[in-house]
């Protein structure tokens, strides 16, 4: 049977319409994670489903009063039929309080409920309960071991849905408790609608689609223009440029939310995309990061090893959860690219 879809969610409609049939027939299960990269919308379709739930015309319209609850970028915190949990503080995890006790990091109730004790209560009538972890990667041990329990035997009504691009740094328990939904990244076509719609300009397209590797997460301009300034900057120092005077876009912002380890992340997988790019060179094939082809030709015609920096980048994301001093990590990656 076809199921009414929220129009304001881009692609993966075939998981959209299983999870919705699912659903109906009482075949899915109470504990799921939503696994693939980051910002193609797999919290979209997680929302949708409570949303569809509350909306008058359980098609997640996005015009009725129900589906107003979840309208903006505001989400609450806690709606009839959903629960989220996500990440808080500097240090950008969540603790084991918000799932004991449901309080945020000013120490005032949130919800009046801990998580397990809300999975607990009756649903709305009509709805089931929904219960969001986002970038639960993010759970530490302690707060990860406190929800073994439930994720393994959830209330009846009640759906957990975790959401991660990082799924390997999930406890293994958790892994094991859950059916994992793995999402592709976004047709082209599909995540230029969304940059469309917002207003990105057709001049933009071919960076944009290629940094994003259909993914939403540059439609803000400044995340899209601090990507480009890290790609400029690998690209500078893999043609000799001295670090101190490349470096600048690829150290952490000190006034950003994101954690450090975080911040630091991006241009570390930016920096292996570029190395993946000259090895395609080097076999006759056409490079992802297709804009940037003219300065990319002379790197991948150098003498270098690219094996040296892909690891110095590997063991560097490895040890991102430590907290390292972020220039010296830059500093020793970049002395990876002499080799």
């Amino acid at each position: 049977m076809t199921t009414g879809f929220s129009a304001d969610i881009s692609g993966h409609l075939p998981i959209r319409q299983r999870l919705a049939d699912r659903l109906l027939a009482g075949r899915l299960q109470g504990s799921l994670v939503f696994t693939g990269p980051e910002g193609i919308g797999k919290r979209r379709v997680a929302l949708e489903l409570a949303q569809r739930e509350l909306c008058f015309r359980r098609s997640a319209c996005g015009q009725c009063e129900g589906c107003r609850m979840f309208a903006g970028d505001d989400l609450p915190f806690e709606l009839p039929n959903l629960l989220r949990i996500t990440p808080e503080g500097k240090a950008g995890v969540i603790r084991i309080d918000q799932i004991r006790e449901g309080l945020d990091s000013t120490n005032q109730p949130r919800f009046s409920r801990g998580v397990i004790e809300w999975a607990s209560l009756a649903p709305p009538m009509g709805c089931h309960r929904w219960i969001l972890v986002e970038e639960a990667h993010r759970l530490n041990e302690s707060s990860g071991n406190i929800l073994l329990k439930t994720l393994e035997e959830p209330p009846e009504g009640t759906h957990f849905i975790l959401i991660t691009h990082r799924p390997e740094a999930l406890l293994q328990t958790i892994r094991s408790r859950c059916e994992r939904i793995p999402f592709a990244p976004l047709a082209p076509r599909e995540a230029w609608a969304v940059a469309q719609r917002l207003g990105w300009q057709e001049a933009d397209q071919d960076r944009w689609s290629a940094l994003g590797e259909g993914s939403l997460r540059l439609l803000d301009e400044t995340a899209f223009q601090r990507a480009e300034a890290q790609l400029e900057a690998w690209l500078a120092l893999l043609g000799g440029a001295a670090f101190g005077e490349a470096s600048g876009p690829l150290l952490p912002e000190k006034e950003s939310a994101l954690a450090q380890g975080e911040q630091l992340r991006q241009p570390l997988e930016l920096l292996l995309r570029i190395l993946a790019d000259l090895a395609r060179l080097r076999t006759g094939e056409a490079p992802a990061l297709a804009p940037w082809r003219e300065a990319l030709g002379p790197l991948a015609a150098a003498p270098l090893d690219l094996k040296a920096p892909q690891e110095a980048i590997l063991e560097a994301l490895r040890h991102l959860a430590r907290n390292l001093s972020p220039e010296p990590l830059l500093r020793e990656v970049a002395l990876s690219l002499r080799s």
